[in-house]
């Protein structure tokens, strides 16, 4: 029988953890003069004591010898029960949102997808705006773990070609994690500094600089303001540029550059391919917006900044593509598909995938042309095993599938076509705005009805977690084993 106790007990000190980090934006609101922070402090207590609750009572477990089930349902209840806690002080404070609305935001700010449901942005307490942040700045480190740790173990989306890139620690996955995360966490750190003092430098009040270097560097997209990074001047985008690219590559390169070796950085050929696909896109982007409104300064800063947003998945706008023209709109829906690296903040597919794919139809055409020959798949300069690309085809398939099915239940629940399929690669993608009126870089997700909502919170969470590790959980026999 399976035994949930140390997954219990993770969750709940995860919990407890959770209600403390909410007593910063209630020390923020305290000092600000408001009466909000009382929210955040009765969230926390809550959160605390039912935490509290849930590690004591499985605390007779080996937390560090956790098997193959445990680690998958770990590695989806952690992200299942720590936005049913962080919707709390959208319930009990300044928005008081009904809990669906309250879920949403937790569900979008946790999986740093970025969709809102929440409208006068600039109007609410400092407090409420910082916990957005914070929630996605917890889940962009969150997701780097689970990417260098769970994911290749549990040899999910092709993700287990990056195993021998980890840091060993005996086979035991708790311990692992904690050494990974102690390493990259300076990293994190350290990187966010830079950009909120960037940001500060080029002219941001020092509340909106800390919040959006948290935003930034989780590709979270989390805004202050309901113009996104519209309100803010054009030197700014262009140090968002930057801070948004280097969150989407492989934090463990990051690693190496510390340890003395910067050339792994560039040997790297989903970096590379990054850069290719990044460059063609704007490239190919501002050639439209010339020809068609015009160049110009503004014209390539204002296509470079959002189409940096929407491949790295940040999901900020500084201004309304949707204004631009079919194509552009129809490449933006397209680029949110393809994702950053695997091992950053970013999210979506991920280059690597299309790599791995790419490479295997080329060595499948070589072999229809050359029957006798041998051609085998690579990446990275190195073989690629049939069991990675095994992984990477079930991916795809399961994307698509997952889209198609998400998009025809949003219709379902009376969304128009546009909003229905691009909401539901927002979601899975974990984008952040869609498009079309509705939920498009000019709108939010404030009138999406009660069901569709549930149903994009699900397509965040599969999302984020590669699809396969919340799948398994469906079958009967991952429950039998």
């Amino acid at each position: 029988m399976l035994d949930l106790r140390p997954v219990i007990h993770v969750i709940g000190w995860l919990v407890v953890a959770l209600g403390a980090t909410m007593l910063l934006p209630a020390a923020v609101d305290f000092i600000d003069g408001n009466d909000h922070w009382m929210a955040f402090g009765e969230s926390a207590l809550l959160s605390m004591g039912l935490g509290a609750f849930l590690a004591i009572s499985a605390s007779n477990s080996d937390g560090d010898r956790l098997n193959l089930q445990q680690t998958f349902l770990l590695t989806t209840g952690v992200w299942f029960a720590l936005p049913v806690f962080a919707a709390l002080p959208f319930v009990f404070g300044a928005t008081e949102a009904r809990y669906v609305d309250a879920f949403f935001e937790a569900m979008s700010g946790l999986t740093t997808t970025g969709s809102t449901v929440f409208i006068g942005l600039e109007h609410l307490p400092k407090g409420m705006l910082l916990w957005r942040a914070l929630l996605q700045w917890f889940g962009g480190i969150g997701i780097i773990v689970v990417a260098m740790v769970f994911l290749p173990e549990l040899r999910v989306g092709g993700m287990q070609i990056f195993r021998s890139e980890g840091f060993e620690t005996d086979g035991k996955i708790l311990p692992r994690a904690t050494q990974i995360a102690s390493r990259i966490w300076s990293i994190y750190l350290t990187l966010t500094i830079i950009c909120g003092l960037t940001y500060a430098a080029l002219g941001m009040n020092a509340f909106d600089a800390m919040v959006h270097a948290m935003t930034t560097i989780a590709t979270g997209g989390f805004a202050n303001y309901d113009a996104s990074f519209g309100a803010f001047a054009p030197p700014l985008e262009y140090a968002a540029c930057l801070f948004m690219i280097l969150a989407a590559l492989p934090f463990v390169r990051y690693v190496q550059i510390l340890a003395g070796d910067p050339e792994q950085l560039f040997k790297d050929s989903q970096v590379r391919a990054f850069f290719g696909i990044l460059l063609g896109c704007a490239t190919i982007m501002f050639l439209w917006h010339w020809l068609s409104q015009g160049g110009g300064e503004e014209a390539a800063r204002k296509v470079l900044f959002n189409t940096i947003s929407i491949l790295t998945g940040t999901g900020y706008a500084s201004q309304d593509y949707m204004t631009w023209g079919a194509f552009p709109v129809t490449l933006f829906f397209f680029i949110g598909l393809i994702g950053g690296c695997a091992g950053s903040t970013a999210c979506s597919v991920k280059v690597f995938r299309y790599q791995i794919l790419f490479s295997a139809v080329r060595a499948q055409l070589r072999a229809i042309h050359s029957p006798h020959g041998m051609f085998a798949p690579r990446f990275n300069g190195r073989m690629v095993s049939e069991d990675v690309i095994d992984s990477v085809m079930a991916f795809f398939v399961m994307f698509v599938l997952s889209l198609g099915v998400l998009a025809a239940a949003l219709a379902l629940t009376g969304l128009d076509m546009i909003t229905a399929i691009s909401g539901a690669a927002s979601a899975l993608a974990n984008i952040g705005p869609g498009l079309g009126a509705q939920i498009g870089p000019a709108g939010n997700f404030a009138e999406i009805n009660d069901p569709a909502k549930w149903l994009l919170c699900a397509g965040m969470l599969v999302g984020r977690l590669e699809l396969m590790v919340v799948y398994l959980l469906f079958t009967l026999r991952f429950w039998r084993a």
